[in-house]
């Protein structure tokens, strides 16, 4: 995944809001993509608003992510990234409207603080906005389609509509009305999981009997399962971890999980959760392609509580525009 340098600064903002709610139900994340902008709010209500080049333009992958604190008075962060296949020379410059603003470090550099409410004004009155960089004027065009529409979802998605501090819709209702931040839930501290036992290895054939193999191959996309890249993993006393491999499409490969007893009936029990299962930390992580090119993914962990998985954080690196690896992380479900 990529970088969030930003992280630092929202971690303290939220501390400094000090509003934030543990006992309020969190409520769904908010997933919005309109033309080259998509939004994406987590379950403390914080929102990252990613724009790219147009789609299937001519410009070199770029993209601008704008992120924001749930709760009154809290700023935008702004930073920027770029991709080429040559080396990137010099600083960046970004313009849009009249604004400009150069000696912009690196390939994902943050833009000052005090810099992003004029940035902001300019991105809402143009149609795009332009990066460059090096002697050689090596250029990206950002498209600002649909960031209008981004940016009046974030404001509804945290409150803020008709309010002071606004993006897009202001008003003059008191902006201390707006949602408050919340607190991720906490997981529980992980126990280590049960030694392995001689006999485990021999629980495998009569687990995945136990399992209907219409199942396996519907999941599974194969209508016959290897049983030797299957395993078995000791949980606790009594209970054990069924772990089948499996391909998911052209190009995506998971793990289903089954928690049963380690004695008839042995009752295997599908866990939501599938990926690559580590006994050391408890956890299973999944990591998924959105195209064989590599670049947009989602991302998905689940905790081993002592009962069973329990989805530990979510995220995706939003729209599939060309980035290696794609080009941000955007949570969508976090815990502490």
């Amino acid at each position: 995944m990529r970088r969030l340098t930003a992280s630092i600064l929202i971690a303290w903002i939220a501390c400094a809001v000090g509003s934030a709610r543990a006992a309020e139900a969190a409520p769904d994340p908010v997933s919005f993509g309109h033309k080259d902008w998509l939004l994406q709010c987590d379950n403390t209500r914080t929102c990252r608003a990613v724009g790219y080049q147009e789609d299937g333009g001519d410009s070199d992958p770029v993209s601008l992510m704008l992120t924001r604190v749930a709760g009154p008075s809290t700023p935008v962060l702004a930073q920027l990234t770029v991709s080429s296949e040559n080396k990137v020379q010099g600083p960046l410059k970004l313009s849009a409207g009249r604004f400009s603003l150069g000696g912009l470090e690196g390939d994902s550099p943050q833009i000052p603080g005090e810099k992003v409410p004029e940035l902001l004004r300019e991105l809402l009155r143009s149609s795009q906005a332009r990066v460059s960089a090096g002697p050689a004027q090596a250029s990206w065009t950002l498209s600002l389609a649909g960031l209008n529409a981004v940016l009046l979802k974030m404001d509804e998605a945290q409150g803020r509509l008709d309010t002071s501090g606004a993006l897009v819709k202001r008003g003059r209702r008191d902006e201390s009305l707006v949602l408050a931040p919340l607190l991720p839930p906490q997981l529980p501290a992980f126990k280590t999981l049960a030694p392995t036992r001689a006999r485990d290895s021999a629980l495998l054939k009569p687990l995945l009997a136990a399992i209907d193999p219409k199942v396996l191959a519907d999941q599974c996309n194969s209508p016959q399962i290897d049983a030797g890249s299957a395993s078995v993993t000791r949980l606790s006393d009594h209970r054990v971890l069924l772990s089948v491999p499996c391909s998911m499409g052209a190009y995506n490969f998971t793990t289903l999980h089954w928690i049963a007893r380690d004695q008839p009936p042995y009752s295997p029990e599908a866990q939501e959760a599938n990926g690559d299962f580590d006994p050391k930390t408890g956890t299973v992580s999944l990591s998924m392609k959105g195209r064989g090119l590599g670049d947009c993914w989602t991302e998905q962990t689940w905790r081993f509580n002592g009962q069973g998985f329990v989805l530990a954080g979510q995220s995706s690196t939003g729209l599939c525009r060309g980035f290696p690896g794609g080009a941000w992380n955007l949570p969508e479900y976090v815990t502490r």
